[in-house]
């Protein structure tokens, strides 16, 4: 039985992060990070804090980093908005832009974290389901709606919508706020960052989790058109105006300096999945063309929870949907060459034996 008080409670479904094990010995290969550690240059920056300035509150507008995204990017500092991880960017968005009372869209093998969002804020949605091969159908899109957001790559399959198709889908929806979620897009895919001064409703939001090797630090950003930013800073400074800690705004920017390293890391990871992709089928597994750092893989004698706890005892963990559509896939994050090694020597000798 309910107290009175919990009457007014807002309960939703929360979000499930992927399994963050404690193990010494283990093969972690179940939430996208990146294998690698981020450049040299950002351990600099870290070493060169002044720790007595941690008394101070970090600079709310995040200058520094704004500036050098801004010059990475070619955009001005104006187009560009930066918060604790994409997550919190993204959470801005829907708080900001998703206020019209129509439903927005996303499909419905997407990023889990959408349909939370959109619940926390009392936002209307609808799933806009994903055709047989897992691909995003453009015109899906096309109807009236309060807002359309997507990943591209889309998450958790790997697959890439090519740029002509995301304007297409921003065309057809040019009274609504268009979010291009591109956690993964370093991986193999062109950035919709080229069309933000075509379409002044389209933001794309990125992040240091990934291809920089920065999930501890929690930096995301997004790049848009300026009035975009200014309706996103508004409710951010109304919500908690230091949302960077002083650390995170060194290593950023660090990070950014350091555009080689960035390429040869983005590379590796490139290579192998691409071997990895080459393993995996010749043991019966089929997948998309991932053009993320995981595969998004099923096998065609092997129920994928079965597998999933297979790996887990061996302490090598992916990770596992238990989700209408995707029941039976196993999304495999790129590790080190030795991890995958490792990972594919279980399902080598699995297979065989079972």
């Amino acid at each position: 039985m309910r107290k009175a008080w919990e009457k007014n409670i807002r309960t939703v479904v929360p979000y499930t992060p992927g399994e963050q094990p404690k193990f010494l010995e283990m093969v972690k290969l179940n939430t996208n990070e990146n294998p690698y550690p981020p450049s040299p240059r950002v351990k600099e920056a870290l070493d060169a804090i002044n720790y007595e300035n941690l008394r101070l509150y970090p600079d709310p507008a995040c200058e520094e980093l704004v500036a050098a995204l801004a010059a990475r990017y070619q955009v001005s500092p104006e187009e560009v908005f930066v918060g604790v991880g994409s997550d919190d960017v993204l959470s801005m968005c829907f708080l900001t832009f998703f206020h019209s009372g129509k439903p927005i869209f996303f499909p419905d093998v997407t990023y889990s974290f959408y349909d939370v969002w959109a619940d926390v804020y009392g936002i209307p949605y609808e799933r806009q389901p994903l055709n047989d091969r897992f691909e995003i159908v453009k015109e899906d899109y096309y109807r009236e709606n309060g807002g359309v957001i997507f990943p591209n790559p889309n998450a958790p399959t790997g697959l890439l919508m090519e740029l002509s198709e995301i304007e297409e889908i921003i065309r057809h929806n040019q009274d609504v706020v268009v979010v291009v979620d591109e956690a993964y897009i370093d991986f193999g895919g062109k950035s919709a960052v080229e069309l933000i001064h075509k379409y002044d409703n389209l933001l794309v939001v990125q992040t240091f989790s990934k291809s920089r090797s920065m999930a501890g630090m929690r930096i995301g950003y997004a790049m848009g058109n300026k009035d975009l930013i200014r309706y996103l800073s508004d409710v951010k400074y109304s919500v908690n105006s230091y949302t960077m800690n002083l650390p995170a705004l060194a290593a950023g920017k660090a990070a950014l300096e350091d555009e080689a390293y960035f390429q040869e890391n983005v590379n590796r990871i490139i290579s192998t999945r691409e071997r990895t992709k080459k393993e995996l089928s010749k043991l019966g597994f089929t997948f998309g063309d991932s053009k993320a750092n995981f595969i998004f893989a099923t096998h065609e004698r092997f129920q994928a929870r079965e597998l999933f706890e297979a790996l887990k005892i061996k302490k090598i963990f992916v990770r596992y949907f238990n989700k209408p559509r995707i029941d039976n896939y196993l999304r495999i994050s790129i590790g080190t060459d030795q991890e995958m090694d490792t990972l594919l020597e279980f399902l080598k000798k699995y297979v065989k034996e079972n």
